[in-house]
């Protein structure tokens, strides 16, 4: 059932204090909340998802910490349409931008930060943003976020040594020369001076460290483990190779593991200062992907098993392209060491952030999510059935998919026949369903008309005709 009307949510979250251990008026406070999110991270990249060769401790010790999800959803298999989905709570069915393309957030648009400026809340976003271009409406100081650095544009983020980033909605110089830089700031540098997710980092620490007084929102968006596709198998680039680089690898598996680790470092850093601050109590934090692993940069997702049990990568609607780590700690309040299967996705966060803030009047009443607030404070709970999720995708042929229940449904390319599988028994997708239970077949086709909304700007592909 969706949750829909904020003054339902007002409601829930004082059901929700008064049900907590100890809930007195401090411990009852809204978090602070901070949403992490890697950029192409495999569902099997981390060590608490099964990962046996790249080093990820600090990320493998906050799952110990809080909850982690088995069966999590990336809004889409691509960047942009997977940060429209969490940004502003529409799946690709319904959502302004449905795929990689150079549109832009309207003024009328409701994002997940507008959410927390209604409730007082300072708001920051670091790191790559991909919703907005320079000189639009779509950019994140338009967009509810106080405070900007980073990437507007998404080929922008494939360089990580580039001459500029932007600081709100100003370009900031770097000491970079990137000899064939495009006029967004993609390319390939030839004097690397400035690494951006350093750069990135600091400022998400200093946000931290200068809002730890005041309720806060953080959004860092690292562009770890992307490649930069203009470098080719270059493309892995990371200051140094660390632990792996006398590896007996090849160059870009050296420098996809170095990419992860420092993630997993600076994530541990981010964490170590909430401790410092005496705010780790205090403070809800999420941590996941966009979408599945890549296969630019030279890099080979198979290499080290990013997909781990799923099959397929990123731009597939098989699990390995959609479903995702998640990973979500609030002390005292999300119980430590905890595993769910129950499966949610990026749709779902801007109710679950509503529910865990006390509400906002601003939030859309038609939007697809539903709270996973209940799961997060007691994962064991019985839950009712939740609407079908549901993936529009629109390169290499186009396609579709939704999982309702155990099964899911997948056309991809469009207009191939719909496969059906039970991703709870056959989490690897092997066994396709179709022949023998037509009438899942028919029921989740169904679905798929009924959750799929024309857009002017996207459109499926031609089928292909014999």
């Amino acid at each position: 059932m969706n949750i829909r009307r904020p003054f339902v949510l007002a409601i829930a979250w004082s059901l929700l204090t008064i049900a907590l251990p100890g809930a007195d008026a401090e411990e009852a406070a809204p978090p602070n909340v901070i949403f992490v999110m890697a950029d192409d991270l495999g569902y099997g990249d981390l060590g608490c998802y099964g990962q046996e060769r790249i080093e990820t401790p600090h990320l493998d010790d906050f799952a110990k910490e809080g909850l982690r999800f088995t069966s999590f959803y990336a809004g889409s298999t691509v960047c942009a349409p997977s940060r429209c989905v969490l940004m502003t709570g529409y799946h690709t069915g319904h959502c302004l931008i449905r795929g990689n393309a150079k549109q832009n957030l309207r003024p009328q648009d409701v994002t997940l930060a507008e959410v927390f400026k209604a409730r007082g809340y300072a708001t920051g976003l670091f790191g790559k943003w991909g919703l907005g271009h320079e000189g639009s409406e779509g950019v994140p100081t338009k967009q509810g976020f106080d405070e900007f650095f980073g990437y507007l544009d998404q080929t922008h983020a494939h360089n990580y040594y580039p001459t500029f980033l932007m600081d709100g909605e100003k370009r900031v110089a770097l000491k970079n020369v990137v000899p064939n830089e495009t006029p967004v700031g993609a390319g390939q540098a030839s004097e690397k001076v400035d690494y951006s997710h350093d750069l990135i980092t600091e400022r998400a620490l200093s946000f931290v460290k200068k809002r730890a007084g005041e309720p806060f929102f953080l959004y860092l968006a690292w562009t770890l483990p992307h490649a930069n596709n203009e470098a080719g198998r270059e493309g892995m680039e990371v200051p140094e190779l660390g632990q792996y680089a006398d590896k007996d690898w090849p160059e870009p598996q050296k420098g996809h593991a170095a990419m992860i680790s420092r993630m997993d470092r600076d994530f541990g850093r981010l964490t170590a200062l909430l401790d410092e601050l005496g705010i780790a109590e205090k403070t809800l934090i999420f941590f996941t992907s966009d979408n599945g692993p890549h296969k630019e940069g030279g890099n080979d997702p198979t290499f080290n098993d990013s997909s781990g049990p799923l099959t397929g990568t990123k731009r597939a609607l098989t699990e390995g392209g959609i479903r995702v780590p998640m990973l979500v700690r609030w002390p005292g309040h999300v119980p430590a060491g905890t595993t769910t299967d129950e499966y949610y996705c990026f749709q779902d966060v801007m109710l679950t952030c509503v529910e865990a803030i006390g509400g906002s009047e601003v939030v859309p009443s038609d939007i697809d999510g539903v709270s996973f607030l209940p799961t997060l404070i007691d994962p064991s709970g019985e839950r009712p059935p939740r609407q079908p999720l549901y993936w529009a995708f629109y390169e290499q042929g186009g396609g579709q998919a939704v999982r309702a229940g155990n099964f899911k449904a997948i056309e991809q390319p469009i207009g191939t026949p719909v496969r059906v599988y039970d991703v709870v028994a056959d989490i690897a997708e092997q066994h396709d369903l179709a022949a023998e239970r037509p009438e899942l077949v028919h029921r989740l086709t169904r679905v798929m008309q009924e959750e799929y909304v024309p857009s002017e700007e996207w459109k499926f592909p031609r089928p292909k005709r014999d």
